[in-house]
């Protein structure tokens, strides 16, 4: 049973004639004839009463058509929806971001986008690992750090920038340009917990150089680790992202040498996924958010 067959069906029951049927689809009438001839071999049943030059619907031709009416209806509000989608005026959106500063970078955009497409629902997630929830197809994308040594993603970079020793301007350290890992390291450290990706690359920037630290509170909440320094409680190492996001009073931002701390940030998603139009319009979005600024 093929669509076209259903609406030259439809077209007869309107019209209960085959010649004006026939005139109304722009096709022969030996043609309509035998497409629901086909039909009804198919179906094992006649579709309509042929008696003399008029013809009236059969029972079975009375079920067909109410069900072919719920078919074209169904097709009608498929059209629609996509075309809604096309148009974003629907469609859902979910994005992956690491726990962290990122995920708040990320959820300061959504308002301008939100205000710009309201139809589209929005699911902002932090992770602490965005690569398997990726390839689960749980995510449309994720803002992470690079790299994702994964050859079935496709990447987007948007930035790069700078780790910086972070204190209370009483700190001995104050006044210095520069400062090693190991003056740093010297510090009260406040830090994240061993699960985040900032935390994890200073371990292993520290296990490179043979320094070994221990924080002396691990939080997990931003606004937690800057109070504390705010306060003269201990030192942190913060991203560029996060300082300008929270910009504190009575502190030091120094950078770090011997090595120097940086990290790229970027987007993620699968090779293979269909790029929707939100999905697309929201990654524009980020992208224009660092274009032309230099972030180390």
């Amino acid at each position: 049973m093929e669509i076209r067959q259903l609406e030259y069906f439809q077209a007869i029951c309107e019209e209960l004639h085959f010649t004006r049927a026939a005139d109304k689809l722009g096709i022969t009438q030996p043609t309509l004839s035998y497409q629901i001839k086909q039909l009804e071999e198919e179906l094992e049943v006649p579709l309509f009463h042929r008696i003399g030059k008029k013809i009236a619907l059969t029972e079975a031709g009375f079920i067909l058509l109410n069900h072919s009416r719920n078919i074209f209806r169904s097709i009608d509000g498929a059209r629609e929806e996509i075309s809604e989608l096309h148009h974003m005026e629907r469609g859902t959106l979910t994005i992956g971001t690491l726990i962290g500063e990122i995920n708040d970078l990320v959820s300061g955009l959504l308002v301008d986008f939100h205000n710009k497409y309201p139809g589209i629902s929005i699911k902002l997630l932090a992770l602490e690992d965005v690569v398997d929830p990726l390839l689960q197809d749980e995510l449309d994308f994720a803002v992470t750090i690079f790299p994702v040594d994964d050859d079935r993603f496709c990447k987007v970079s948007l930035y790069e920038e700078e780790f910086y020793f972070v204190a209370h301007s009483s700190s001995p350290l104050n006044g210095k340009s520069i400062v090693t890992i190991e003056e740093a390291m010297r510090e009260p450290i406040i830090m994240f917990p061993k699960t985040h990706r900032c935390r994890q690359l200073i371990d292993a920037v520290c296990s490179m150089h043979g320094v070994a630290w221990e924080p002396v509170i691990e939080t997990s909440a931003i606004k937690s680790i800057l109070s504390l320094v705010q306060s003269g409680a201990g030192a942190s190492i913060l991203s560029k992202t996060l300082l300008e996001l929270y910009p504190g009073q009575d502190m030091i931002m120094i950078p770090i040498s011997n090595p120097s701390l940086r990290r790229e940030v970027g987007i993620a998603y699968l090779k293979d996924r269909y790029i929707g139009k939100a999905t697309g319009a929201f990654m524009k979005q980020l992208t224009s958010r660092f274009d032309g600024i230099e972030t180390l």
